[in-house]
C-alpha cells in the first residue's frame, strides 16, 4: 500500500465549507479510481491552519495512472477553494489492527 500525504493550508473559519468543496470534488473523484483504498481527512493540533489529506492506494501504478488532464480538471472545479499543498508520499510496511494486536 502507498500513501499519498497532502498538506493544505486552509483557515479554520473557512474548514467546513472547503471540507465540503473537497468531498464533492476529490473526494467522488478518487473513490471511482482504480487502486483508490480510502480517504481520511485531518485538522493539525499544533498548526491550526493546515488540513492533511492521507489517501490509501493499493500501490503506486494505480495511483499514477490517473490521467493529469483529469487531475487538473478536478483541480480546477475547486474553483476558489483551491489551495496549494506539499505532498509526501509512504509505502506502508505494517499494519496492525486492533482485532491482531
Amino acid at each position: 500500500m502507498v500513501i499519498e500525504f497532502l498538506t493544505f493550508g486552509v483557515n479554520a473559519g473557512e474548514r467546513e465549507e472547503w471540507l465540503a468543496v473537497d468531498e464533492r470534488t476529490w473526494s467522488k473523484f478518487l473513490a471511482r479510481q482504480a487502486g483508490f483504498v480510502s480517504k481520511q481527512v485531518w485538522s493539525d493540533h499544533c498548526a491550526n491552519g493546515q488540513v492533511h489529506a492521507m489517501i490509501c492506494w493499493e500501490d503506486e501504478a494505480s495511483w499514477q495512472a490517473i490521467p493529469a488532464e483529469e487531475l487538473e480538471a478536478v483541480e480546477k472545479s475547486m474553483g476558489r477553494w483551491s489551495r496549494e499543498c506539499t505532498m509526501k508520499v509512504f509505502d506502508v510496511l505494517k499494519v496492525v489492527d486492533a482485532d491482531r494486536a
